[in-house]
Formats: C-alpha cells, sequence, structure tokens
C-alpha cells in the first residue's frame, strides 16, 4: 500500500517505520511545517492517509483526505467536538474515515473489561468511582481521549453516572465522574480506574510500555480499511 502520513511527529515517525517494515511505501510526511506539498500529490496514487497530528491541525488534514477520496485512519484527539461535521463529510462524500481514541489492542480489551466491571458495579452500593490517567508532558490535552471513552464507557453501564469532569473544576457531585489528569515523563500512557468503599478498593489498570503497540494498531487498520465505506470505530474492526 502506499500510504500518506499526516503528522510527523513522534507517532508518525514510529508508524511510518512499522509501516515500511511491513512492505509498504510512504508517499509523503506532512507536518505543519510542509502542508503545502500536499498539493503536489496525486490521491489516485494513495491507498489510505493516517492522521496523528495536533488537534488544531487535524480537521482540515482529515477534511483534505475525505474530499479527494482518500481513506482516513486518525488517532488524533483534543478536536472531537468536530467530528460529528466528519462524520457528515464522509457520508456525503462516500467516504471511509475511522476513528479510535486508542489503536493499542490492549488497551480495547481494557476498554471491554471496563465496561463489564462498571455493570456489575451497578448491581452493588457502597462504591466510589474515580479515573486516574497518566501521560507524557508533550500531551496538550486533558483529559486523554483513551480516558473519555473509558468513562463513557463506565457512565453507559453504572446509572449513579451522567457526565464526567476533570478534578479541580468545581464541578464534583455523587452524578459526575471525577478523572485526574497527571502530566509526567516519560509515560507513554497509564488508565486506573478504582472502585472504592470504606470496605476494600477495586482496581484495574491498563499501563503502556511504548508507543509500539499504538502505532502498529493504526497500520492494522490502514491495511483493512481499504474497500470500506462509511464512519468507522474498533468495533467495527475487531470480533469481540
Amino acid at each position: 500500500m502506499n500510504i500518506l502520513i499526516l503528522g510527523y511527529g513522534k507517532m508518525g515517525k514510529i508508524i511510518s517505520e512499522i509501516a515500511e517494515s511491513r512492505g509498504h511505501s510512504i508517499a509523503a510526511k506532512i507536518n505543519i511545517d510542509n502542508r503545502d506539498e500536499l498539493s503536489a500529490l496525486d490521491p489516485a496514487k494513495i491507498d489510505v492517509a493516517i492522521e496523528f497530528s495536533q488537534p488544531e491541525a487535524a480537521i482540515e488534514n482529515i477534511k483534505w483526505a475525505i474530499e479527494r477520496g482518500i481513506p482516513v485512519v486518525s488517532g488524533t484527539t483534543g478536536w472531537l467536538s468536530k467530528k460529528p461535521e466528519i462524520n457528515r463529510l464522509t457520508l456525503e462524500k462516500n467516504g471511509a474515515f475511522f476513528y479510535a481514541s486508542n489503536f493499542s489492542i490492549g488497551v480495547n480489551v481494557f476498554f471491554k473489561v471496563n465496561e463489564m466491571l462498571a455493570k456489575l458495579m451497578n448491581e452493588t452500593s457502597g462504591y466510589q468511582v474515580s479515573l486516574e490517567e497518566i501521560h507524557h508532558t508533550e500531551k496538550k490535552d486533558a483529559p486523554s481521549g483513551t480516558a473519555i471513552t473509558l468513562a463513557q464507557g463506565i457512565i453507559k453501564n453504572y446509572q449513579q453516572l451522567k457526565e464526567w469532569h476533570l478534578t479541580g473544576e468545581g464541578k464534583d457531585s455523587e452524578h459526575s465522574l471525577p478523572i485526574t489528569a497527571k502530566r509526567i515523563d516519560p509515560a507513554p500512557g497509564t488508565h486506573i480506574i478504582r472502585y472504592s468503599s470504606p470496605i476494600d478498593e477495586i482496581e484495574i489498570t491498563h499501563t503502556a510500555h511504548s508507543r509500539q503497540g499504538f502505532a502498529l494498531g493504526a497500520v492494522l487498520v490502514s491495511e483493512w480499511i481499504p474497500g470500506k465505506k462509511g464512519v468507522l470505530s474498533m468495533d467495527d474492526f475487531l470480533s469481540f
């Protein structure tokens, strides 16, 4: 496949390395400082665009590709208030747009475990649930996209909760899930969910040891997406 890399930061570089190691070609590596090079590319020669840029650049990157019939695999977080606009454009253009807050297979297993635990805890009483996420200091958005996905999974299955909030924002209530976001180097990513009571505590944790799992997942999805249509997610890609 011929892959366009939109966002050539740390993740973009690892994705490029993994893609090339799997026999794929890189059509171009686009960053904010060379975005004008997009005009010289032939969209017909690009099989898929992998988009891991910054929140302020993501929506224009994705639009550029969708409008030219290029399937997009995106993992950029911090811009999701505008995702409905991209969803509409994808359907209008009969294109393919795949978004995931996290492409790691292990994290997506963790998402399912999180939902199952929330369902079980919904049948109990006396526990307070909280979520903590830890990332490197270069990560600008907080909470992380993965933390938001985890929070949504808890809220969907734990009737006491109606929303989530970042700790320290003054929104604390029994119906709101508190999320603590920490930025520490080096820290590729840790997410901890706790159910605490005066008697005991139940905790599940996912810790990433590197970015390799995220990058490999994005490449695997890129190999899968050609020929697909619509707005897609990890639920479409995975069989569980």
